[in-house]
């Protein structure tokens, strides 16, 4: 999750609330299940609450090395956040305003908006700029900043943000979603195993071919295909990207190690039309399975 905003978007007064982007939709409830919902930002104060959560996550959990501004307001906050729509996660069941219901957030940036703010998050550590470059007649998506408190990790959580995704893709008529996902730590050779069965299993190709940007890749070729066992792999990845292959997605060649997030990061890559028909029939080709 590396950010250098000198590459891809003007600096900004992050120290400031963002505002909310002129034409974001707001209003519409996107899934529920139980006391679960999850629907679009509707409020400067609803950003501010999702960013305390995010902070809670990466920065007092994860230990991610966040500035110091970011860290006196317990926030974790770029420049993105003006520009992006933030996807929520509430449990209605909590007494208080929709501020205090936020249990988990996703960050989603339109390919129509990026163009005109800057650019996307991924491009500071992926070449994403040639994938979209190669698809002209496509509208990409990206999706980042995905953390859920610890309490709600469940597949219920897991399956609204997915439910929220989904329907907010139909709405915008997006054909990729892609964005990056974090395995936790900077070490690669820690996750030599997992990264090993992401390369020679699931490697974006082709048309959808993705690298990291030459002086960040890592590579994830850790292991020979002999000595790579699926179930250990799989049970040895994070609950998200593990989420992300069972929707049929595959993966950018190469890794980027963030130290500021204490991460290392892969790519995501999920084409609309490559989604498992097992899923599609699971939320609906309209979104509508939790659909309030």
């Amino acid at each position: 999750m590396t950010l250098d905003l000198a590459q891809t978007i003007a600096p900004a007064d992050i120290a400031k609330q963002p505002a909310p982007v002129a034409g974001r939709t707001a209003t519409d409830v996107l899934g529920r299940i139980g006391n679960l919902e999850t629907r679009v930002a509707r409020s400067v104060s609803e950003i501010d609450a999702a960013q305390a959560v995010r902070y809670r996550v990466f920065a007092e959990e994860m230990n991610a090395q966040l500035s110091p501004d970011a860290v006196r307001r317990k926030r974790d906050i770029d420049a993105w956040d003006m520009v992006c729509d933030h996807l929520l996660v509430l449990d209605t069941a909590i007494e208080g305003d929709a501020e205090e219901q936020i249990v988990g957030t996703y960050r989603l940036l339109r390919q129509d908006i990026a163009t005109v703010s800057g650019g996307f998050y991924s491009q500071s550590e992926f070449d994403v700029d040639t994938l979209i470059a190669r698809h002209a007649d496509k509208r990409f998506m990206e999706l980042g900043r995905s953390c859920v408190l610890p309490a709600y990790r469940t597949k219920r959580t897991v399956e609204l943000l997915w439910q929220g995704a989904w329907a907010y893709s139909l709405k915008h008529g997006i054909d990729v979603m892609f964005g990056c996902a974090s395995f936790h730590g900077i070490v690669p050779e820690e996750h030599a195993l997992a990264l090993s069965f992401l390369h020679h299993n699931v490697l974006a190709k082709d048309e959808w071919h993705v690298s990291a940007r030459p002086e960040l890749f890592r590579t994830m070729d850790l292991m020979p295909p002999e000595g790579v066992d699926a179930r250990k792999a799989l049970s040895a990845m994070p609950p998200l990207i593990k989420g992300y292959l069972r929707l049929g997605a595959a993966i950018g060649e190469g890794a980027v190690v963030d130290h500021g997030f204490n991460t290392t990061d892969v790519l995501i890559v999920l084409p609309i039309g490559k989604i498992s028909g097992r899923y599609l029939n699971y939320y609906g080709a309209d979104a509508g399975r939790f659909a309030s």
